[in-house]
């Protein structure tokens, strides 16, 4: 398997649906030799769910079958693939290579796991389509890329995406958890950046990736976020285990995890007979991959040294599972009979191609031997030719630089060059303040130099054979091995580095619930607050018995941002890292939704309303009674009685659910619904009023807002004639007045169930607090003396 190129997908993608909305997906990492295969309903005639999955895992290719299979009203998926992802490359596939009863054998044959332990035999009745899909995606990755998946080496989840909390597309764009929003418009000098950005201070490429999934499909089992806590717990707690694994993974090669593709992935049968130029890539990484092996192996006792007074389960799991581990020196003493003691992973590519080229102890391959020697002489010829060069025409700074595409060639300074450069010099090129360039005598030893090299790159692959059968007896440990690895790079190098760095005790240790409230105290903006020093901090509070908050305030007062805020803080809560809080307890979320920003869509040819009602109608035929649903001005892109009624009837529906629903607006009337439904909350962005201007506090209080007509400030600034004004004023007062009455009368009607719910309120807090049973005893007693005065 050739290099998938640094932090690049390496994700293909098989996709098949049927006339039942059911479409079943197949994603095979190249990487790290896992599939994860998924099957769901389509919800959505635009694909909402595919485009999540899809936005997840970024393949680099897609593969289809030729016909449309979908139900009426369905683009179908090969259209989907044409519409929305014309970048990625679409491989359309015939229907007969969509074959689930081959999937399934392949699986069996394939999976690292016994099937019985996958649930194969249950899952193969009712996920047929993602097994069809498997087995056009192993089909095209064995022909197209010259491979044979090795037996038992592949890591299969069945359904993992939705084992996680989800996250709709839209969503990962509103709440800018991987790029920040209208960065195009912005430019690269944006300060402004995304969730993802902040928090990418791994070192790795594998925990890089690994943080990216954990965003976009944040954790929902308490126990696992728990453990993840406990861990940073520790890290915060014990400097010296922070600087110790900081220090410790710097040891290991950043590809570590490349390392299981070359493993996993067995090139198809080649002679020496048909070897030849071709076959060197695949060679030169294979060997590279073994001296990377070797690299992570020798790295492994100093983290066992880190880790052996570990205190927290996570910790301690990973000591004995891979330190303790007799299979990893049982590996390296294989690798150390054949590979050379003194060979390291190297980075710079002459020194990488020198380490190749002598990875192999000396004696073992005659050509071998031959094939260094004619690589060791032509190497000193080029530096005995630039030596040369430098005193023959006076260039003392003359310099050899060396490049996998072009080899070596001279660096000159363009100040030592008076005049044009003799002419012995060929394929001149400015490159900044230098001049880049060759010569016949550099170019023919290059050729030699290339030849020697690719030679033993070819003997040392047919030597290695052995070894490498060996390695793949035990792929499981090293699939272990990068699995830990990434872990340990995003917990402590992103996770317990972005802590590390802000002031002691702004970031704490959130507390996760099955069933219990949405509470964060003073709470921040993650990613703003690092930009702006004087961040205002808000709090929330969502319970069954205040499920719903309706935000007001004018515009710029800081409501999106909230939504935002509060969404975010989720995420990272759900992640298993510590949240810009004073205080945070979570009820575990399963989905997020957002409804926020107003454009017109021209790829669907959608105005702004009608972009507006197709996410709300998304959200309505998703929410569960777990979900999180952020809303922003909706209504506002049509009529204000159409408006009106339709947010109105909205926040109805998602009343009736347990869903926790924030809901930000304009309209004032909307404030009616806490009259009417005691599970409704107002909140509003305070605002002073000096000089006819608006002083934007961002401080989020109780009740409806105060600010009296800011509308008509803004418009009198703007420069609207006096009488324009006056008139507004008093129609404006008119429309108020008669609202103030609607709402004394609900206020009225509804004010004993109020009461009621107060109460509810009051007793689900105590639920989950951790006051002594003294301290409960009395606040219920103070809770029913309250209730009977008011009634009284």
């Amino acid at each position: 398997m050739e290099d998938d190129g640094g932090e690049r997908s390496s994700f293909i993608a098989g996709l098949i649906e049927n006339r039942a909305k059911e479409v079943g997906m197949a994603a095979f990492d190249l990487r790290s030799a896992s599939l994860h295969l998924s099957q769901y309903i389509e919800t959505s005639s635009s694909y909402q769910n595919t485009k999540t999955l899809l936005r997840f895992y970024d393949p680099t290719v897609i593969i289809v079958p030729p016909n449309k299979l979908a139900a009426d009203g369905m683009v179908g998926v090969s259209e989907l693939v044409d519409r929305c992802y014309s970048t990625v490359r679409k491989v359309v596939f015939a229907r007969g290579c969509f074959d689930d009863t081959k999937g399934a054998v392949l699986i069996q044959n394939l999976a690292a796991e016994e099937p019985l332990a996958l649930g194969l035999d249950t899952y193969y009745k009712q996920h047929y389509l993602s097994l069809a899909a498997a087995a056009a995606t192993i089909k095209w990755i064995e022909a197209e890329k010259g491979v044979i998946v090795t037996n038992h080496s592949l890591t299969v989840t069945f359904n993992g995406s939705f084992d996680h909390m989800n996250i709709d597309a839209t969503s990962v764009e509103n709440l800018e958890i991987i790029d920040p929003f209208h960065n195009a418009l912005l430019g690269t000098s944006n300060k402004k950046r995304s969730l993802f950005q902040m928090l990418k201070t791994t070192k790795t490429v594998g925990g890089t990736r690994l943080l990216r999934a954990n965003l976009l499909q944040p954790l929902k089992d308490i126990e696992t976020i728990n453990t993840r806590l406990d861990c940073l717990d520790e890290l915060m707690s014990n400097e010296q285990l922070f600087f110790g694994l900081s220090q410790v993974l710097r040891k290991f090669p950043k590809e570590t995890d490349r390392v299981l593709c070359h493993f996993c992935f067995k090139p198809k049968k080649v002679t020496e007979a048909v070897l030849g130029f071709d076959n060197t890539r695949k060679s030169q990484n294979m060997i590279s991959s073994i001296i990377l092996l070797k690299t992570a192996l020798d790295a492994l006792p100093l983290l066992a040294k880190v880790l052996k007074d570990a205190k927290c389960f996570l910790l301690t799991n990973v000591y004995k599972s891979v330190c303790e581990n007799d299979r990893y020196a049982s590996i390296r003493k294989k690798i150390g009979e054949v590979i050379d003691d003194d060979v390291l992973h190297a980075r710079v590519p002459f020194v990488a191609r020198t380490q190749q080229c002598f990875a192999l102890k000396a004696g073992i391959d005659g050509f071998l031997d031959i094939a260094r020697r004619t690589f060791c002489d032509t190497s000193e010829a080029i530096h005995n030719l630039a030596s040369k060069y430098r005193e023959e025409f006076n260039l003392p700074n003359l310099k050899l630089p060396f490049n996998n595409r072009q080899g070596f060639f001279f660096r000159i300074p363009q100040k030592e060059v008076q005049g044009k450069l003799p002419s012995k010099f060929t394929q001149v090129v400015k490159h900044g303040k230098n001049i880049h360039c060759s010569s016949l005598e550099l170019a023919s030893l290059n050729v030699r130099n290339k030849s020697a090299a690719r030679e033993c790159f070819i003997r040392t692959e047919i030597c290695l054979e052995a070894l490498m059968d060996a390695i793949r007896e035990d792929i499981s440990a090293l699939t272990l091995l990068a699995e830990v690895l990434c872990l340990l790079d995003m917990l402590v190098n992103s996770f317990a580095h972005t802590i590390s760095t802000k002031p002691v005790d702004r970031y704490s240790r959130p507390e996760l619930t099955d069933s219990g409230p949405l509470a964060i105290d003073a709470g921040r903006h993650p990613i703003l607050e690092s930009i702006h020093n004087d961040f205002v901090s808000n709090s929330i509070f969502m319970s069954e018995a205040t499920n719903m908050l309706v935000v007001m305030g004018p515009n710029m007062s800081g409501k999106s941002t909230y939504l935002q805020q509060v969404c975010l803080v989720v995420i990272l809560a759900q992640i298993g890292c510590y949240v810009p809080a004073r205080f945070a307890t979570i009820r575990v979320v399963d989905r997020i939704f957002t409804r926020m920003g107003t454009m017109d869509n021209l790829e669907s040819n959608s105005s702004t309303f009608m972009t507006e009602m197709r996410e709300t109608a998304f959200i309505m035929q998703n929410v569960s009674n777990r979900s999180l649903i952020v809303m922003d001005e909706l209504g506002r892109a049509t009529s204000s009685s159409d408006g009106l009624a339709m947010a109105w009837s909205c926040c109805e529906y998602l009343l009736s659910l347990k869903a926790y629903t924030v809901f930000a607006t304009h309209m004032d009337s909307l404030a009616e619904l806490a009259t009417i439904y005691p599970n409704v909350k107002v909140l509003h962005f305070y605002v002073d009023i000096r000089d006819n201007r608006l002083d934007f506090k961002f401080q989020l209080r109780d009740g409806t807002l105060h600010v009296p007509h800011y509308g008509l400030l803004l418009a009198e600034v703007a420069g609207l004639p006096n009488t324009v004004i006056e008139t507004a004023r008093n129609i404006t007062s008119k429309i108020t007045d008669k609202e103030n009455k609607r709402i004394e009368l609900n206020c009225g009607k509804h004010q004993e169930i109020h009461r009621i719910y107060r109460v509810a309120q009051r007793l689900i807090c105590l639920k989950y607090s951790r006051q002594t049973e003294e301290s409960i005893r009395q606040t219920l007693q103070n809770l029913r003396d309250s209730f009977i005065e008011q009634r009284l």
